[in-house]
């Protein structure tokens, strides 16, 4: 199977939330939102990254930034997995992979059975 990914940033502040007394619980409420929100479009939840980035610091000056990323996937859609040859190039090999039953070794078939 293939996937699209789609990457957000992570909240940098909780919400307000009557149940939620401590900051921790605010976020925890903040970030279940986020990801509830996004599970409605279809995406799932993979991981959450935290990543470099080189910005501007001043009118010369750079520096490097962190930030946290909330990294998301669904299965592509069929036009794009259809491309074989210029989407994926290793398809014919997954395939070949995939339909390979799970309890057989590729050696299994060349080698006669022992009597």
């Amino acid at each position: 199977m293939h996937y699209e990914y789609s990457v957000i940033p992570a909240p940098s502040r909780s919400e307000k939330d009557k149940d939620a007394k401590t900051p921790a619980d605010r976020y925890a409420t903040t970030l279940t939102a986020e990801l509830n929100r996004m599970a409605g479009d279809g995406w799932e939840y993979v991981r959450a990254d935290v990543l470099p980035s080189e910005e501007r610091s001043g009118l010369t000056g750079r520096s490097t930034v962190y930030h946290n990323l909330l990294v998301f996937r669904r299965p592509a859609p069929a036009a794009v997995q259809t491309d074989a040859k210029t989407e994926y190039p290793f398809k014919a090999a997954d395939s070949a992979r995939d339909a390979a039953p799970a309890n057989s070794s590729p050696d299994s078939a060349e080698k006669p059975a022992a009597s």
